[in-house]
């Protein structure tokens, strides 16, 4: 966990604070010709999350089935269960990341085998490299949403949806349903690129749903665009569709007016 933490998230679960991110022990690939990481688990009893290194316990690896790969864990809740989403390669198939589900033992410890929620596939989800990472989750009016992000981390990095009846059994993959185009992508005419790896939040009402992502305003991107340091964090607001279903609009330069933006 010497070199590469990347993808740090703060949650709060069962009354404690967890920290879910992926560490490498080098900085460059290894023999496969991908990143070495792999998952960690850092816990809180504190209710103050701010109360300094002391407070906090590092869990170590949260192990899968397979020792490769593996980076952008999040958690969600749903009817007193506990779900782990990740990123990670599987030999067997092509491409660097795919997306698996497992419910949770404990915050740190997985119950159950993975399952393959999707793999890059479509087109969009191809360009540079064969990339599904980055998963989020947001429930609302009965059904859970993973976003995802795909392809290459410059312009062509966009993301993707799953959706799933909240009452359906999330470990089995016929329960999502996978969107065959991309949910929010680059706005050329605003010089947007490249949007991507997302979170949600509200807005200080309490009410309004926000996206929050990173993107560039340029495409001017020398070597691996893994290593520019330049992906701008943006947030905007968003709406739901008379489906039920997010609409996230198009990304947005920072000097634009979001009360203005076309939902």
């Amino acid at each position: 966990m010497s070199q590469l933490i990347w993808a740090p998230e703060l949650h709060y679960v069962h009354g404690s604070w967890y920290i879910y991110f992926a560490a490498a022990p080098s900085i460059g690939p290894g023999p496969d010709g991908l990143f070495q990481h792999r998952m960690y688990c850092l816990t809180c009893e504190s209710q103050d999350p701010m109360a300094g290194e002391e407070a906090w316990e590092e869990r170590g690896q949260v192990k899968t089935a397979l020792d490769t790969f593996s980076l952008d864990a999040t958690v969600f809740e749903r009817a007193e269960h506990l779900y782990y989403v990740w990123a990670q390669k599987d030999p067997a198939i092509k491409g660097n990341s795919n997306l698996y589900i497992a419910e949770m033992k404990n915050p740190w410890t997985l119950a159950t085998q993975p399952v393959r929620l999707t793999k890059p596939e479509y087109d969009w989800e191809t360009r540079g490299f064969w990339v599904n990472e980055g998963p989020a989750v947001i429930q609302h009016d009965g059904s859970i949403f993973i976003t995802y992000s795909a392809s290459a981390t410059d312009a062509n990095y966009c993301m993707g949806m799953l959706k799933a009846d909240a009452m359906s059994d999330l470990l089995a993959p016929e329960s999502w349903q996978k969107w065959d185009h991309p949910v929010f992508q680059s706005n050329l005419a605003e010089k947007q690129f490249g949007p991507g790896h997302n979170s949600f939040t509200k807005a200080e009402d309490g009410q309004t749903d926000m996206l929050v992502y990173h993107c560039r305003d340029y495409t001017d991107i020398k070597g691996d665009p893994l290593f520019d340091p330049n992906r701008h964090t943006k947030i905007q607001p968003f709406t739901w569709d008379a489906n039920g279903n997010p609409n996230f609009g198009k990304p947005v330069p920072y000097n634009y007016n979001i009360t203005s933006i076309a939902m």
